[in-house]
């Protein structure tokens, strides 16, 4: 029986010198964070590392160790840079083996394509004892190795793989929001948020402060595992804002 409330987590490793320079700016933080949320699970730290052995490897092993699972996006290409197999592979204390089905997903996937190549081979490598990520776009799978998983760096061949693993995943209850906004400055309120906070179990209050209209205001948004306690959350955080002469409006401003 699982332990609903036990809280599962993850950690993802960006891969790339070119999200780092500002060349290619990442969109995969946001989609696995949200496709992880659903199945339970939280994003709860992202390290941005450049294409090079020690920093993948270093990542790698920090972050698997203390989460339940770890995500790596690009650097699983082509071409010679494209070193995160390797790294993993380093990581893990296994080597890197060309893995059969890959082999044969990828020459059906180039037959009418020019056929399969060195470098389009590249593709099939993983660290032995990997299973492989389904990815309908591409060709090339993603890779799963114990609690690692692989995956592309392009973010609609990433939304694939995710599809993929829909379900496969182990995790908790779906974390669940609930945003309350008001006209106010933050700053007034920071001792009602915190009590509040602290007054219920097993939620988080995020504040976020905006300027529009000529004046300032802010939407609070709870979350909480239990639609329960968030509605209780709510309603408190509603109350305290009235008792101190301001407006609440559920679902924000």
């Amino acid at each position: 029986m699982t332990d609903e409330s036990r809280i599962w987590t993850a950690a993802l490793v960006v891969v790339g010198d070119e999200i780092l320079s500002g060349r290619t700016q990442d969109k995969n933080i946001a989609q696995i964070a949200t496709w992880l949320g659903v199945q339970g699970i939280r994003l709860r730290e992202v390290r941005v590392v450049p294409d090079d052995m020690d920093a993948i490897i270093e990542a790698v092993n920090a972050l698997r160790q203390r989460n339940d699972y770890l995500f790596t996006t690009g650097g699983i290409g082509p071409t010679h840079d494209d070193i995160t197999v390797d790294a993993v592979a380093a990581a893990l204390g296994v080597d890197v083996v060309i893995h059969p089905k890959a082999r044969a997903i990828l020459e059906a996937y180039y037959a009418p394509r020019g056929g399969l190549n060195e470098a389009r081979l590249r593709m099939a490598r993983v660290p032995d004892g990997a299973d492989l990520i389904e990815n309908r776009v591409s060709g090339a799978p993603g890779i799963r190795i114990g609690n690692v998983f692989l995956m592309a760096g392009v973010p609609a061949i990433t939304a694939q793989m995710l599809d993929g693993l829909t379900g496969q995943l182990e995790g908790g209850l779906p974390l669940l929001s609930a945003t309350v906004g008001c006209w106010v400055a933050e700053s007034e309120i920071a001792d009602l948020l915190r009590e509040t906070e602290k007054a219920f179990e097993g939620c988080q209050i995020g504040s976020y402060p905006f300027f529009r209209e000529g004046r300032t205001g802010a939407n609070f948004v709870i979350r909480s595992v239990s639609a329960e306690t968030l509605g209780a959350v709510a309603k408190a955080l509603e109350d305290g804002l009235v008792a101190l002469g301001r407006t609440p409006v559920a679902g924000g401003i």
